[in-house]
């Protein structure tokens, strides 16, 4: 069945500079035009206490790399809304999760070729029930061995693999340390 779902691209974002100071607001559409106008993203890594990752795979119908592997949870910042709400908001909207405690790890600006994001990137630790909604095309926890083995190979969206390389596995290894 074709789905005939898509992403509202007159949804409103708040634009940001460098340090996430609203500067002003423009559309989902505007956003993701090639205009690079920065706007504001939470992530959120949920892994379990075995040490994988859940990660959900992206829709064929988002405007955005379809079809990809990503984040477990990842969402835009809307109009009046901190980072703390919009993290609570997606988290619950994407997987059903709302008794979880993020941990802030960084804060960093991503581009593509279609947008720049100030992306706010958090992780949890959460053994309960994953109930993904219809916004992904299901998830699944990932041993981080099987990550390595994929990396490079177009399984997971660009974003994801920067982070993980980036965030994640230098933090694991302080952690081991």
């Amino acid at each position: 069945m074709i789905s005939t779902q898509k992403d509202n691209q007159e949804e409103m974002f708040p634009l940001v500079d460098e340090e996430g100071n609203i500067i002003g607001a423009a559309t989902r559409g505007e956003c993701h035009d090639g205009s690079k106008r920065l706007h504001p993203v939470v992530h959120l890594h949920v892994f379990n206490s075995r040490g994988e990752i859940y990660l959900q795979k992206r829709p064929k119908w988002k405007d955005i790399q379809p079809g990809r592997w990503d984040t477990s949870v990842g969402g835009h910042i809307d109009l009046g809304e901190s980072v703390e709400m919009a993290l609570k908001r997606e988290a619950s909207e994407e997987l059903g999760l709302t008794d979880f405690t993020p941990e802030l790890l960084t804060h960093y600006v991503f581009e593509s070729t279609r947008e720049r994001e100030l992306v706010f990137t958090h992780k949890c630790v959460y053994d309960g029930e994953v109930t993904p909604s219809a916004e992904t095309a299901g998830g699944r926890f990932w041993p981080m061995e099987e990550i390595r083995a994929n990396l490079g190979k177009e399984v997971f969206t660009p974003n994801f693999e920067h982070e993980f390389q980036t965030i994640i596995e230098p933090t694991n290894k302080e952690n081991k340390a």
